[in-house]
């Protein structure tokens, strides 16, 4: 004996906010599908014909039918000539079945109360770790920032205009997970000629990012469980991406040289990757050395290792010429280049790339294509004429000069607005400055402080691993104008001071 169709409670469910921005058919089958699920209407609950619905409903019969119809499609009720609707039988059976309880309330309030829940053990560490909050907005003093509001952008559209127009439909396909060819030739001529590589087009490789070039180092080169040694202090996003990968991630020191080389002949972790940052070691600036960059590459030669080198932001090195990449003084082929145009042009770009040994070319772009396909091809072959044409060499050399000066202009306000807060290392180039905190101040309590004025000070001491932290900030300040150095630095001293006293 089937029971009676509860009106007033549809009526209800009809009003949830959630359901207003439907057509009226898509909330009365919302509606009933929730009521079904729910339990509220059981199986084998007789539905009222369509006409008597709409007509309790105030509304026209064929939007009623509408809804029976779509319910009918998915399983959620049977309709019967002669008979009527029906809320479906086995949409009961599931619902009573061993497989399936009803949520209690203390059970649905624990799955609220904690995220993450029903994760694999990969999936916890990953949501455990926090993940990396990318600056959205410019705001002193955010890392990693270039200046955008001066970017090109007629150029850029008009380019992407003659790029759509030249290849039309093929633009809108899947591309070669590998890259455009006529990218991958201009990035192997920028490299030669302006970072002392040896590489062809063939070697190079497409991506999104710095991050998942690194995440696609860790899963192809490092087993899981397994170690991969890293600068201390380093790159957070770098060490985020090993650990997702279930890397194991192991310190190498760093000092006024760079990465302390002699200290690779020590480790006995049996790692078979090094991460590193030559052109400007993240986040202390320094320059690794030229005998320093030949014993990197012996070891890595001597021990069969691969050298992992982020040359994330050599382009913008202020004092006297930048040193050649590791990979060109490299003639064994141990080392794997990463670049990225984030810092060249802009962060919303999302484009990245690498240069990989001959043998790795393969494995990579295959790992590459199950990841996440290509790399869109209008950007691709934007970019491309964009370096083909020279804007990308004049683009950097405009913003070398513009951060030239204010690499200064942040140094002079350091001094006059911090002394005796913090003291600055001055560095060869790159987009940043470290500073380190004098004695009696503490980092969570000037970053606390900080924040009060609004002003982001990203810490320092996160970025290292293991108990020995320095204590400071890294201060961003190419994407800022002079006066806003001037203005952010002035409230963060009062708010410093203020909250000192």
């Amino acid at each position: 004996m089937t029971r009676s169709f509860e009106l007033d409670t549809l009526k209800m469910r009809l009003n949830d906010d959630e359901l207003q921005s439907l057509d009226l058919h898509q909330r009365i089958q919302r509606a009933l599908r929730a009521l079904i699920l729910d339990g509220a209407l059981g199986p084998g609950v007789k539905l009222p014909a369509t006409r008597s619905l709409a007509k309790s409903l105030s509304m026209a019969r064929d939007t009623v039918e509408n809804a029976y119809v779509q319910l009918h499609r998915d399983g959620f009720i049977v309709r019967r000539e002669g008979s009527g609707s029906y809320v479906s039988e086995s949409v009961g059976t599931e619902l009573r079945g061993s497989a399936y309880r009803r949520i209690k309330a203390q059970d649905l309030k624990r799955s609220v109360m904690e995220p993450g829940t029903g994760l694999s053990r990969r999936g916890r560490a990953v949501f455990e770790s926090g993940g990396i909050a990318d600056q959205q907005t410019i705001k002193a003093f955010a890392t990693g920032l270039p200046e955008t509001r001066n970017f090109p952008t007629d150029v850029w559209e008009r380019l992407q205009r003659q790029a759509m127009k030249d290849f039309r439909a093929n633009i809108l396909l899947h591309g070669d997970p590998q890259g455009t060819e006529s990218l991958r030739k201009a990035i192997a001529v920028y490299l030669n000629l302006e970072r002392g590589a040896k590489v062809s087009a063939d070697q190079i490789l497409i991506l999104s990012s710095t991050r998942q070039a690194l995440f696609l180092c860790a899963q192809l080169l490092v087993d899981a469980g397994k170690p991969i040694l890293v600068e201390n202090p380093g790159y957070f996003g770098a060490r985020k991406a090993f650990e997702a990968a279930e890397a194991r991630v192991v310190p190498i020191g760093v000092d006024e040289q760079g990465l302390r080389t002699e200290l690779l002949h020590e480790d006995r972790s049996g790692a078979n990757c090094i991460y590193v940052t030559p052109s400007h070691q993240y986040p202390t600036g320094a320059t690794l050395s030229l005998e320093r960059r030949l014993e990197l590459i012996r070891w890595a030669a001597e021990n069969g290792r691969w050298i992992l080198e982020d040359d994330y932001d050599s382009e913008f090195h202020y004092d006297g010429l930048p040193t050649a990449c590791v990979q060109g003084l490299d003639k064994y082929q141990r080392t794997i280049y990463l670049g990225t145009f984030s810092k060249t042009l802009y962060p919303g770009l999302r484009m990245g790339y690498m240069a990989l040994p001959p043998e790795l070319v393969k494995p990579f772009t295959q790992a590459r294509s199950i990841m996440d396909g290509h790399t869109p091809q209008i950007l691709q072959l934007t970019l491309a004429r964009f370096m083909e044409d020279g804007h990308y060499n004049s683009h950097i050399r405009a913003m070398r000069k513009l951060y030239t000066g204010r690499r200064e202009i942040m140094l002079e306000a350091i001094e006059q607005h911090l002394q005796g807060i913090v003291r600055a290392a001055r560095p060869e180039g790159g987009l940043q400055i470290p500073c380190f905190l004098e004695p009696g101040w503490s980092e969570e309590h000037t970053l606390r402080r900080a924040l009060s004025a609004g002003v982001q000070l990203p810490g320092l001491s996160r970025l290292y691993i293991g108990e020995e932290k320095q204590q400071g900030w890294l201060l961003g300040y190419a994407s800022l104008t002079a006066y806003e150095i001037e203005s952010a630095m002035l409230r963060l001293a009062n708010a410093l001071r203020q909250g000192k006293g």
